[in-house]
C-alpha cells in the first residue's frame, strides 16, 4: 500500500472581508484563513477503507451530550471524569469549578482529552486548553450551552459562568470555562459501517 492510500485531507476555507475609508477614497481587502484536517484510517489490514470524515466525526460528537474529560499533571497522575461540553467554531468548550482538581490540573499542564459515544463510533479529541474570560466569546459558549443543556448560564463581569445550579459535584458557582484545540482525534467504529473506517485526524499548527 502507498503511503498515500487511506488518507484525504478535508480543507475549510473562510474568507472575511474589511473595509477602510478614507478621505479620499474607499477601499476593501479579503483574507481568507484555510484549515486542514489530515485523516488516515487506522487498520492497516483495511487498505481500501476510506476514512470517516471529519464533518461527520464532529458533528456525530457535537450531538452527544455526555462526555469524559481526562486531565493529569506529572505529579498528580491522570484525572478523568464525566462532563457536558459543547463543541463550537472547532473547539471544545467545558466548565469546572476553581477549587476543582480538573481546574488545578489545566492550570499546571494546559491539556486534556476528550471521548464522546455516539451510534456505531467512539471520539477521542487531545489537545491544549486555555482559560476564556473574553466576555464577548464566554456569551457565545454561554448561549450554546443553554441551546444545548437548557443550562441557565450566565456570564460574570470577571469572566466567569454563574448559574442557579449545577452537577451535584461540581459545587456552586462561579465556574471556569476553557477551550480545547484539538492536535488529534480518533474515530473508532464499533458498528459494522464503521468499524473497518477507524480513523486518526491531524490538525497541522
Amino acid at each position: 500500500m502507498s503511503s498515500n492510500q487511506g488518507l484525504s485531507s478535508v480543507t475549510a476555507t473562510a474568507a472575511s472581508a474589511t473595509a477602510a475609508s478614507t478621505t479620499a477614497a474607499s477601499t476593501a481587502a479579503a483574507s481568507a484563513v484555510t484549515a486542514t484536517v489530515i485523516a488516515a484510517a487506522i487498520d492497516t489490514d483495511a487498505a481500501d477503507a476510506a476514512p470517516i470524515d471529519w464533518d461527520q466525526a464532529s458533528g456525530l460528537f457535537a450531538a452527544e451530550r455526555w462526555y469524559w474529560v481526562a486531565t493529569g499533571t506529572d505529579r498528580s497522575g491522570p484525572h478523568l471524569r464525566p462532563v457536558l461540553a459543547i463543541w463550537l467554531d472547532g473547539h471544545v468548550y467545558s466548565t469546572t469549578s476553581p477549587a476543582a482538581r480538573k481546574s488545578r490540573d489545566l492550570t499546571a499542564r494546559p491539556s486534556a482529552a476528550f471521548s464522546g459515544r455516539a451510534p456505531d463510533i467512539d471520539i477521542v479529541i487531545e489537545g491544549s486548553t486555555a482559560w476564556i474570560t473574553d466576555q464577548d466569546h464566554l456569551h457565545r459558549v454561554a448561549a450554546a450551552y443553554r441551546d444545548k443543556y437548557d443550562w441557565p448560564v450566565t456570564v460574570t463581569a470577571d469572566g466567569a459562568f454563574d448559574a442557579p445550579y449545577g452537577a451535584p459535584t461540581a459545587g456552586p458557582s462561579p465556574y471556569r470555562v476553557y477551550q480545547l484545540t484539538p492536535a488529534v482525534a480518533y474515530a473508532f467504529g464499533t458498528g459494522n459501517n464503521f468499524g473497518a473506517r477507524s480513523t486518526r485526524y491531524r490538525f497541522p499548527s
